[in-house]
């Protein structure tokens, strides 16, 4: 018996961005550039290369630009055609998706990553989905989604990562059963625990493939920490009811794009893959690292 595709997935971008004021006054945070290309692009770019059709939006208000990104711009088009610039405008038709692919859902109220998924659920129906949150981007080879969907058997499988006791408590965490290979069977998910009450140090990061099941469960599950609706919370039913939950220990980098440092890291990341940038940058670092070096 084959295993189900998974050819939806949900972006939360409901979000207000206030860690990036006062630049997201104006434009969702979701838009801020690594290099020259959004936030949101990476993670489209990910879903795309593991076999994703259509892409749910779950927005709020302000997140006009969003949609305007993704839409076609004949006139831009054909200027670029017109002037023989060719590479840009292969990169602006990357930015494109098809007509029907993509579909915005409003959340109205800020009521937690729970919440976000569910207002997605008749465009989900009764099918395995993708979860990718835009503050997670993650460079490898083979983008992480991918690397979920080929391992993925059925249940619900979240993305994870180890990470170190001090940053314990920013994370939903995994109680491990069982280890094979990059996958963990998990007994159970706890959400920001303390340091000593984690029961491992293998985190969950914004990348998930999730039983419809988890939807019905988010019809019942109240607030949990932070006052909001908790996806971990809805996942976590699903251990309960013996149903199937799995840790998938990634290969790639995580950024956390969500603070400014993370961000920060990942443009120069980003700007260190590329050939006509990294030299000139890579000179100026090394200048920055030289001075700070003379200064202490």
């Amino acid at each position: 018996m084959s295993k189900q595709r998974i050819t939806k997935a949900v972006f939360p971008v409901a979000g207000m961005g206030t860690r990036f004021l006062p630049a997201t006054k104006s434009i969702p945070k979701e838009i801020l550039t690594l290099v020259d290309r959004p936030l949101i692009q990476y993670a489209i770019d990910e879903a795309r290369e593991a076999g994703i059709e259509e892409f749910i939006f779950v927005t709020s208000r302000g997140k006009s630009a969003l949609e305007d990104y993704f839409d076609a711009a004949p006139e831009l088009e054909s200027k670029l055609a017109a002037k023989g610039k060719t590479e840009l405008l292969s990169e602006v038709e990357k930015a494109t998706l098809p007509s029907g692919a993509i579909a915005y859902v409003r959340q109205n109220q800020a009521l937690g990553l729970g919440h976000a998924v569910w207002c997605a659920r008749r465009l989900i129906g009764d099918e395995p989905f993708a979860v990718l949150l835009p503050d997670d981007v993650i460079k490898s080879d083979v983008s992480c989604l991918k690397q979920m969907v080929d391992a993925y058997e059925g249940g619900s499988m979240v993305a994870a990562m180890e990470v170190p006791n001090h940053k314990i408590s920013s994370y939903g965490v995994l109680d491990i059963n069982t280890h094979v290979g990059n996958v963990v069977s998990v007994n159970g998910m706890v959400e920001k625990p303390s340091r000593e009450e984690a029961p491992s140090n293998l985190a969950v990061i914004g990348r998930y493939i999730l039983s419809p099941q988890v939807l019905r469960n988010l019809d019942s599950t109240g607030t949990g920490a932070g006052g909001e609706i908790q996806l971990t919370d809805a996942i976590a039913k699903e251990i309960e009811d013996q149903r199937g939950v799995f840790g998938y220990k990634f290969q790639g980098t995580r950024f956390d794009c969500g603070s400014k440092a993370g961000f920060l890291q990942a443009t120069v990341a980003c700007a260190l893959e590329r050939d006509e940038l990294r030299d000139e940058l890579m000179e100026y670092l090394q200048s920055m690292l030289m001075l700070r070096t003379a200064a202490e």
